[in-house]
């Protein structure tokens, strides 16, 4: 097992330019729905753009078509239209998006290990 003086000691001597595997990884999470996105796509697997816009509170349209277009240039989700009246898009996961999920699943260990200490143990 891997303890954080592992990770910190091989961050300190990886590469810090744009071929560095860990910046590369986090340009996928720029902009600030992107996370947000992956998330309610993992739990929902297929989903309308306004189901999305009502599941995150406080996008607009203008940002959340943005931040689909994105992820769908960066191979992280998959947009499926169907020719019919009205028009139906559906947004998933593709098999690139959905090897995020074990990133996820760290990020919900911590945040239940941490989050559950409370603020005041902090410093």
């Amino acid at each position: 097992m891997n303890t954080p003086e592992d990770y910190l000691k091989f961050l300190q001597t990886s590469d810090r330019n744009e071929n560095c595997p860990v910046l590369r990884s986090l340009k996928i999470f720029e902009g600030k729905w992107n996370i947000r996105i992956i998330y309610e796509l993992a739990i929902n697997e297929t989903v309308r753009f306004n189901e999305l816009q009502r599941n995150i509170s406080n996008i607009t349209q203008a940002s959340l078509s943005r931040a689909l277009k994105d992820l769908q240039e960066k191979g992280i989700i998959i947009r499926k239209q169907y020719n019919e009246i009205p028009p139906k898009v559906e947004y998933s996961l593709t098999e690139k998006g959905k090897a995020l999920l074990p990133v996820f699943f760290e990020l919900y260990k911590w945040g239940s290990k941490y989050l559950e200490e409370g603020e005041s143990s902090e410093g």
